[in-house]
């Protein structure tokens, strides 16, 4: 999943099939990484990075 931007609180966001919001602390926009979702709800996902496929910088 790729990062696009980060939200108020400083976590990175990513946007999924129609529009769903995945957030994830520790992301930064552009990071391609592969993660674990923790806690979904019905417009948002909560997930944790199992790891950092690629940053940029």
């Amino acid at each position: 999943m790729t990062i696009e931007t980060t939200g108020d609180q400083g976590d990175g966001i990513a946007k999924v099939e129609r529009g769903y919001v995945v957030i994830v602390p520790g992301g930064q926009p552009g990071d391609e990484l592969s993660v674990e979702i923790e806690q979904v709800k019905e417009n948002v996902a909560f997930a944790s990075i199992v790891e950092l496929d690629s940053r940029v910088l």
